[in-house]
């Protein structure tokens, strides 16, 4: 889940020493990212007459020591105007976005599907079968066997839904982030951009990187199979561009909440994880489809409907936000199932299904020529929707 963070508290230390007097013992404790382990104010020395006390504990202490209460932000608040404005913008060049790439994707396939037919009419009668024997004869042992192996990673991926190929390309993306968190000479940087906190002075980017960042490999894993298992359903819903338009928008319009929360209580903690985009599509798939039947990977035997599961998730986040529960970033996760209940009632009515005088202007940039005809859509195109699953 969007776990707060294993960081230290960014006024008041410095979490990576480049100096040659790191002790050995400083080491980032996977422990910490999920239960808040902001390290302690170093106690100044007691003095008791003329003798002087030194309590600082060690670094090794220090960083694996119980994690204590969050220490309260000195000097004014930090304002959410830029984060708030960040989010607006975002959101709508995500969905421009989505509704060029969705033209430029329909307009290829149109152009691949005639070519396949002009080069089908050329190729017909002018090879036989012993043409491709001889041909496949004259390869090397090696160059068959690469062939063969390129056959079954493409039958592989072909089988897939279009939601799973778009899912792939998310999860390969946390891989790379998640293998970046274990190169030591990146530490500063990851810290810096791919963790959220209101309190940081960067503020906006965080809040998309900090949706593809993990630094515990359990914590990535069940986000991205819950992301893996729901994302067939969600793509044949909205169609696999607006689909990326909404899941990057829910990742920061969670930050957002979860930003506004720390800010209202005053709990500066740094998060991380794709919890946020992954609930909308959780939401918005139990939302629209209440009836459906999901169970526990390891409890086969536990079913349950989807509408209950989505309830109980809200309940379970909404009383952990308001009890201060400090193991997951609770505000993002209910940012995120909102905003994905919200967009398939009536987000995408709204949104979408206003994009075709955007499409038009673009078709119109993009072959002047063709200014009379209409350029065509994908799902949702006319007026249309998320339509049943």
């Amino acid at each position: 889940m969007a776990c707060r963070g294993f960081v230290m508290k960014w006024a008041k230390i410095e979490f990576i020493r480049i100096s040659n007097k790191t002790p050995r013992g400083f080491r980032l404790n996977p422990y910490n990212q999920q239960r808040c382990g902001f390290r302690r104010e170093t106690k100044r020395p007691e003095k008791k007459g003329n003798v002087t006390k030194d309590t600082n504990a060690s670094p090794s202490e220090v960083v694996e020591g119980t994690p204590g209460p969050p220490l309260p932000l000195k000097g004014p608040r930090p304002t959410l105007f830029k984060p708030l404005m960040f989010t607006l913008g975002f959101t709508g060049c995500s969905f421009g976005a989505a509704a060029i790439l969705q033209y430029e994707s329909l307009r290829s396939r149109v152009q691949a599907a005639k070519d396949d037919a002009e080069a089908e009419k050329l190729i017909q009668g002018s090879q036989d079968m012993a043409y491709w024997h001889n041909w496949w004869n004259q390869l090397t042992d090696f160059q068959r066997r690469l062939i063969l192996l390129m056959t079954m990673v493409d039958d592989f991926w072909s089988s897939l839904t279009e939601g799973q190929k778009t899912a792939t390309g998310i999860i390969a993306i946390n891989v790379v982030v998640l293998c970046c968190w274990r190169i030591p000479s990146t530490q500063r940087s990851m810290i810096k951009y791919f963790t959220s906190n209101p309190a940081s002075k960067t503020q906006c980017l965080p809040m998309v990187l900090s949706s593809f960042s993990h630094y515990s490999i359990i914590h990535m894993v069940i986000n991205m199979y819950v992301l893996w298992t729901f994302s067939s359903g969600i793509v044949s819903l909205l169609g696999k561009e607006q689909f990326l338009a909404v899941y990057l928008s829910a990742s920061v319009i969670s930050t957002m909440v979860s930003y506004m929360c720390k800010t209202a209580t005053g709990r500066f903690y740094p998060s991380l994880g794709a919890s946020g985009a992954v609930m909308v599509v959780l939401a918005g798939v139990c939302a629209k489809v209440p009836e459906a039947k999901l169970g526990i990977i390891l409890l086969p035997m536990v079913t349950f409907t989807a509408g209950n599961a989505l309830k109980a998730l809200v309940a379970i986040d909404t009383v952990g936000l308001i009890l201060g529960w400090r193991l997951f970033d609770h505000a993002a996760h209910l940012g995120g199932a909102l905003f994905g209940v919200w967009y398939v009632a009536y987000g995408y009515k709204l949104i979408w299904n206003k994009r075709e005088p955007f499409v038009k202007l673009w078709h119109n940039m993009r072959s002047p020529g063709d200014q009379g005809s209409r350029p065509g859509g994908g799902p949702g195109i006319g007026g249309g929707g998320p339509g049943p699953l």
